[in-house]
């Protein structure tokens, strides 16, 4: 049983849908440049950045990892967005690496490590982006479809039919306007997200009460509910690589920065990062209450990922129904879109840049970046159909993100502080921060090693992901070392 109602609410989300298209096709005529497609021209106010990165960094995939965290964990599931905040914050405030980054004028952070690394380490660097990003992204449209299928109470097999159809349309107008149409329509998408966000918010604290939500995680979880040091499912080595994770998503995770190098200025980017650190903390509290809703009146469920979409599928009803499919449809279509173009941008930029014999012309080089945005999308339709998520949402996130936030924001910070740095140490620390959440997610997919996956854990093993990536850059530059001039020769 669900309360969306097809006439009522169908509507409502008809019309958002056709409002986002034309919004995002619009403004195709103004893309005459690679840059423009790219970067926006770098003309990106403060208020449009706040609003085009929070959209982007709350998708529908984003409602339901936090939501199954604070089913899981109750109010200590926010953890990871309070770092996050504290991260953005401290970056945002002190200009920490994002300064060096937009004044060097790069589009990429590839294109800046060349500067000091070599031409190699580029493109080895724009591998493991990729690589991290579109394995990471993999699961967005599954996710998405199992959303909306159950809140909207469709039958499971038009499952394949909801992620086609979420992957077409944001397809269509980020393939034709790229980082323009990104932020127009990001724009949008904030306004009906965050209306969405704030009615359901209310109504289960209307229906449910707070105090009902608080004696919930009491029950359930006593003290770990609250403290995540004293939770048995997380622990200190939870709250370490989260820390550690989520300070190289804000330094290093291009989706983030691609705001930084589309700023007018340094300055912008510096503000649009400390006016959305709170926000931050709202995107895994705000989903972690409705999963603590749905843990309330649900009780135990055998999928908790399903757990918070079932509750809204009754609990909400038709009419704001209507709003809340099109929010998470806003935040969803934010999201793909902004990781399509990212992932596109390193693969043009960083990966392809070394096989032009001569630089393109703007026209050929705005047809590639939109036929590698096609491609991109093909994969993702055939991963998420493919692929068996195992463990929680989070953790896959978490690991995959690794693969390249480890080794990525050693070698940035090193780019931008320290003079000794070089391609040994980048090269080893790219190897390293690949290697073993690669190895990891394998050993997890694979029977015979799958207990020893288990017994090692995602957190330990991302917790020595970042160790030793750190420790190879150092042990790699101080043994082999080489001048500025050598290692760009070397790469060359």
């Amino acid at each position: 049983m669900t309360n969306f109602n097809w006439l009522l609410d169908g509507s409502i989300v008809g019309l958002y849908l056709l409002v986002t298209m034309v919004a995002g096709l619009m403004v195709r005529k103004y893309v005459g440049k690679v840059e423009h497609f790219l970067v926006a021209g770098r003309e990106m106010d403060v208020y449009l950045g706040i609003a085009s990165l929070a959209a982007t960094e709350f998708g529908i995939v984003t409602c339901m990892y936090t939501a199954q965290n604070g089913y899981e964990k109750g109010f200590a599931g926010a953890t990871p967005g309070i770092l996050m905040a504290m991260a953005m914050a401290g970056v945002g405030l002190t200009g920490f690496v994002i300064k060096p980054l937009r004044d060097s004028g790069v589009m990429t952070i590839p294109e800046l490590l060349e500067k000091q690394f070599g031409q190699r380490i580029r493109w080895a660097a724009g591998v493991v982006i990729v690589l991290g990003g579109l394995l990471n992204m993999g699961v967005f449209l599954r996710t998405g479809g199992q959303f909306l299928v159950l809140v909207a109470g469709l039958d499971v097999r038009y499952l394949e039919i909801m992620m086609t159809a979420l992957l077409v349309g944001v397809a269509v107008y980020t393939i034709l306007g790229g980082m323009l149409s990104v932020l127009v329509t990001d724009f949008l998408q904030f306004v009906v997200m965050s209306v969405g966000l704030i009615l359901v918010t209310v109504l289960i604290l209307m229906n449910v009460g707070w105090e009902k939500l608080v004696t919930t995680v009491e029950t359930s979880y006593g003290a770990g509910g609250f403290n995540p040091f004293v939770n048995p499912t997380m622990g200190w080595q939870y709250v370490l690589f989260n820390l550690m994770l989520n300070t190289a998503a804000v330094l290093t995770w291009q989706t983030i920065i691609a705001r930084v190098l589309a700023a007018k200025d340094t300055n912008t980017g510096r503000k649009v990062y400390t006016r959305t650190s709170f926000f931050f903390v709202c995107r895994f509290l705000i989903p972690g209450i409705w999963g603590i809703a749905a843990l309330a009146t649900l009780g135990p469920v055998a999928n908790t990922l399903e757990a918070m979409p079932q509750y809204l599928s009754t609990a909400v009803p038709a009419g704001l129904m209507g709003i809340l499919i099109a929010a998470m449809l806003a935040a969803d279509m934010s999201t793909d879109s902004s990781y399509m173009l990212t992932w596109c941008s390193v693969i043009y930029n960083d990966i392809l840049a070394p096989f032009r014999k001569r630089p393109w012309s703007e026209r050929k080089g705005l047809f590639w970046n939109r036929t590698i945005i096609a491609l991109i999308g093909i994969f993702l339709l055939l991963y998420g159909l493919w692929y068996p998520l195992k463990g929680d949402l989070w953790t896959y996130l978490g690991v995959t993100g690794t693969i390249y936030l480890a080794s990525i924001s050693v070698l940035l910070i090193a780019c931008c502080y320290w003079r000794g740095a070089n391609s040994w140490g980048a090269g080893a620390s790219i190897i390293v921060s690949a290697v073993i959440p690669v190895a990891y997610l394998v050993m997890e997919q694979v029977p015979s090693t799958a207990a020893l996956a288990k017994s090692i854990g995602p957190y330990y093993s991302g917790i020595a992901t970042y160790l030793l990536s750190g420790a190879a850059m150092i042990l790699g530059s101080i043994l082999k070392p080489q001048s500025r001039s050598e290692g760009r020769a070397a790469n060359a």
